[in-house]
């Protein structure tokens, strides 16, 4: 098998140990669902998640230094670490099977794009509680989106559903252009009110041992933030796929319903019309605590009773 620019290579060796995979399947599958994926990760700062037998799955940021020049880059910034990032730019069909060729199993993209300076969409993740039994993680998972659904309605918001690959969902609610501020703060009054609309399930809790055993409705995924690409693979066994979904299939599918061996475009995405933000969502947004914020506030007030504690 051949591509412009370059040859596939082990085609028949699985992707990682336990996978169940092989690398030609995964290029099989990135073929055959191209187009979508190319559309949701198109002038996107990418992040990788590459696998290879013997070693865990890791993220990979930067796009190697022998990747052909045809692939475009967004070079930006990253203060953690104080150098730039050369993150690749999937434009066409042969950048999303070159990173295949490279193992690349799921796709990150950034929220926003490279020219981008408004937010477009608001996306809730949910998280469901740690547990040994996937069902149970994701009909957590569906209790909560019918929640999500109708805090939209009361907003005159509509929302579009994925799988995440693994147990939870995300939820994408096109808008018309905004601030990322605005954004940040409608998206942690959307968190808020789906939480206040069942506590025994649902948390925004940002500390995970504060969650106790609740629903992490996830307000954090705003500008560049990314999020696993509709149609990525996930670096588990089975390669299942975070998949688009039509409200109705809720509860008629699973968390590991979906892998590169059944899928192909399906599911309803980027098809519903942008509407405004209210202002009073984003007011009431603006009045909640920052979560990375004041976690770390609260963190460190842990932190000092802790060493109180010993002091005594």
């Amino acid at each position: 098998m051949a591509s412009p620019g370059f040859e596939f290579t082990s085609l028949d060796t699985e992707l990682f140990d336990g996978c169940g995979v092989t690398k030609g399947e995964l290029i099989d599958y990135l073929a055959a669902v191209a187009e979508p994926i190319v559309t949701e990760l198109d002038q996107r700062p990418l992040s990788v998640i590459r696998a290879r037998p013997g070693s865990k799955p890791f993220m990979q940021k930067n796009l190697p230094s022998h990747a052909p020049s045809w692939i475009p880059t967004a070079d930006i910034w990253a203060e953690s670490s104080h150098r730039t990032v050369h993150h690749p730019v999937v434009s066409e069909a042969r950048t999303l099977l070159w990173l295949g060729n490279q193992r690349s199993v799921e796709f990150h993209p950034s929220l926003t794009r490279v020219d981008q300076d408004r937010a477009e969409e608001l996306v809730l993740d949910l998280d469901p509680a740690p547990t040994d039994d996937a069902a149970a993680g994701f009909d957590q998972a569906v209790r909560v989106a019918l929640l999500v659904r109708q805090v939209l309605d009361d907003c005159g918001l509509v929302g579009e559903i994925k799988t995440s690959g693994a147990k939870g969902l995300h939820i994408r609610i096109p808008i018309e252009p905004t601030s990322f501020d605005r954004a940040a703060h409608a998206t942690r009054a959307l968190a808020a009110r789906t939480a206040a609309l069942d506590p025994t399930i649902a948390t925004t809790e940002f500390i995970r041992e504060d969650r106790a055993g609740k629903l992490f409705v996830d307000p954090t995924r705003v500008g560049a933030a990314t999020l696993v690409a509709a149609w990525s693979p996930r670096a588990r066994p089975g390669l299942p796929v975070s998949h688009p979904l039509a409200w109705d299939e809720l509860g008629e599918t699973r968390p590991d319903a979906h892998t590169v061996r059944n899928v192909t475009e399906g599911g309803p995405w980027r098809q519903t019309e942008p509407r405004s933000v209210p202002d009073e969502l984003v007011a009431e947004g603006e009045l909640l605590p920052v979560p990375r914020v004041a976690a770390m506030h609260e963190g460190l007030r842990r932190a000092r009773a802790r060493r109180r504690l010993r002091g005594q």
